[in-house]
């Protein structure tokens, strides 16, 4: 069974994550067929992408498959890991990507709508950053897509409490920039998508290649950039994260002793 379901008009396309047995979890699987329909889509020159799950949909996503990351001694969020894969293939896609939310929106999951042009929700939807639930060191790639659309003490928050702010809050924050009901989000996210291909696709895709090359112009040392890496490493190679892992695959809560 095909994890997402594609379609395309007038020069707009859609990838519907659509595997609800494991909440739209980000596996390779999943992250290699959505990333399969952008290559697909941008060959064949489309305008617009919506990226979305079903309608009515609890859980839009619930992050990181967590039960691909490694054991401990393996960096579980490297450049080519599946996740870092889709950020980069969402930032780097050379026509707007939007994302229609409905429903929670979980760890990876974030990161992945924030990395999308736009992002629309209904009043529903919600928004958590968790990986200090699992003891789970993020990387640094991901931080800046986060810092890029969170405000730093908002950010701080979220990673470290680990807990949902609103779709309300979202957009007080900018993060969202619209909130439109359950009968109105559809209507509304594909009106916007056919202005947006009404417009002149090259300047398009300039400008949002601009605007990626600025927000991650952030200037760091060699030697800055190995000591945040060696930070992430006590993580990954600690108890604590072994114990996050053993308690998601267990089914309990875990107890971390920061070590």
């Amino acid at each position: 069974m095909s994890l997402v379901l594609t379609e395309s008009h007038d020069t707009i396309g859609t990838i519907m994550m659509n595997h609800a047995q494991k909440r739209n979890a980000l596996s390779e699987a999943l992250i290699g067929e959505i990333t399969t329909a952008l290559k697909a889509f941008q060959t064949r020159h489309l305008r617009a992408v919506i990226l979305r799950a079903p309608a009515g949909v609890k859980v839009w996503s619930a992050g990181h498959d967590v039960s691909e990351l490694p054991n401990r001694g393996r960096d579980p969020l490297g450049w080519s890991d599946s996740l870092r894969v889709l950020v980069r293939a969402i930032q780097e896609f050379p026509a707007p990507v939007i994302a229609l939310i409905e429903g929670g929106v979980w760890g990876g999951g974030c990161e992945v709508a924030m990395a999308c042009d736009l992002l629309i929700a209904t009043p529903e939807a919600t928004f958590a950053i968790t990986p200090a639930k699992l003891g789970v060191p993020y990387n640094l790639g991901g931080l800046l897509t986060l810092m890029n659309m969170i405000p730093l003490p908002v950010a701080k928050e979220m990673l470290f409490t680990a807990q949902p702010i609103p779709a309300s809050q979202a957009l007080n924050l900018g993060i969202i920039n619209h909130i439109k009901s359950a009968e109105e989000i559809e209507p509304f996210v594909y009106g916007l998508a056919k202005q947006m291909v009404a417009n002149s696709p090259l300047s398009i895709a300039v400008m949002k290649e601009e605007l990626r090359l600025l927000a991650s112009a952030h200037a760091i040392t060699p030697e800055l950039f190995e000591r945040m890496q060696g930070l992430r490493r006590t993580v990954y190679d600690s108890h604590d994260y072994q114990e996050g892992l053993n308690a998601f695959r267990e089914k309990r809560k875990p107890t971390f002793e920061g070590r």
